[in-house]
């Protein structure tokens, strides 16, 4: 592979060094002016009755998208009409129960102030996120949130860089406050993350990862232990319920027979002996009801392998092992 003539690896270092400092900058400026304004933006969210509308053209637009997914995805609706677009006719998304968030680093992108007017008279508060608070932009606005940087990490101090990673972190700072004053909680995030790896945390329920009753091995108190083996071997589960009367009195594993056998040796008659004799009485179980993720906890607690699960009424209904959880993606 052929390299630019010009490629310095030590240039590119030492580029790459600059670019992080100065964005690293721009973003603790950012800390120092938070003021009233972003008080009044966060309020004039909060009051907000229908969704947040973000706009925003270019590289501010791609940000806008960003922050959009972010907002609706912590409890403030959100999405992202491109305003281009929205002088063709998708304005029409925009009602008067909605807020517009526009951004724009110059805050003077013609696209965008060409809808300023319009979204004006149809009485939609207007946020703006600018590096210009005097730019058409911020004087159509309610609330402008101060989005300036020195200069762009561009050695040319042209490509939104450093400017586009101060609205990211703006719009990641209304978000977070927005969700803090919402009371929106973990539980609330994972509900609009079903497929991520919280989301399977906190919604997978033992009930639909366990294996129902007619899979689960089980025998009476005086089975013989040849049907406690047997049981344990078809089911594939390493183990054995005892239960009688649909209430569960034990367990044997194939872990418990390793050891009975080691232990009786040849002086015991092991087909005579019973489950209620073999049994752990007292089992650890699981409530059906119960987050997947807890029953993971209790097996890596107790250092076991397979858990026995109760219903309501503390009735056997069902069985999990540790690979029923890896398939679910719990553990």
């Amino acid at each position: 592979m052929n390299l630019p003539p010009r490629f310095d690896p030590a240039r590119a270092l030492a580029l790459a060094r600059e670019t992080l400092e100065i964005e690293a900058q721009a973003v603790a400026a950012l800390a120092e002016r938070v003021d009233a304004a972003f008080v009044r933006a966060v309020e004039l969210v909060l009051q907000c009755r229908g969704r947040v509308v973000v706009m925003g053209m270019g590289k501010s637009g791609h940000i806008g998208r960003k922050v959009a997914a972010t907002l609706a995805s912590t409890g403030t609706p959100a999405l992202f009409v491109h305003p281009a677009e929205a002088s063709h006719g998708d304005l029409g998304m925009i009602t008067a129960a909605d807020l517009v968030l526009g951004i724009s680093n110059s805050g003077e992108s013609d696209e965008l102030s060409a809808l300023l007017p319009l979204i004006k008279r149809m009485g939609v508060p207007l946020l703006a996120l600018t590096g210009q608070p005097d730019s058409t932009l911020g004087r159509h606005a309610n609330v402008v949130l101060n989005a300036a940087v020195q200069k762009e990490a561009c050695p040319h101090n042209l490509a939104p860089t450093a400017s586009t990673t101060a609205q990211l972190a703006l719009g990641d700072a209304l978000a977070v406050a927005l969700l803090d004053a919402r009371g929106f909680k973990a539980l609330d995030f994972a509900r609009s993350h079903p497929g991520g790896a919280l989301g399977r945390r906190l919604l997978t329920h033992v009930s639909d990862v366990m294996r129902a009753l007619p899979e689960v091995p089980r025998v009476a108190p005086d089975a013989d232990l040849m049907a406690l083996m047997r049981e344990i071997s078809t089911k594939g589960l390493g183990m054995c319920a005892v239960v009688e009367n649909e209430q569960l009195l034990g367990i044997f594993t194939d872990g418990d027979l390793r050891r009975l056998i080691e232990k009786s040796g040849s002086s015991v008659d092991l087909r005579a002996l019973r489950a209620q004799q073999v049994m752990h009485a007292r089992p650890h179980t699981v409530r059906a009801d119960a987050l997947a993720v807890q029953a993971a906890e209790l097996m890596e607690t107790h250092r076991i392998t397979s858990l026995l699960v109760l219903d309501d009424q503390a009735r056997l209904c069902g069985a999990l092992n540790s690979n029923d959880l890896m398939r679910a993606k719990v553990i």
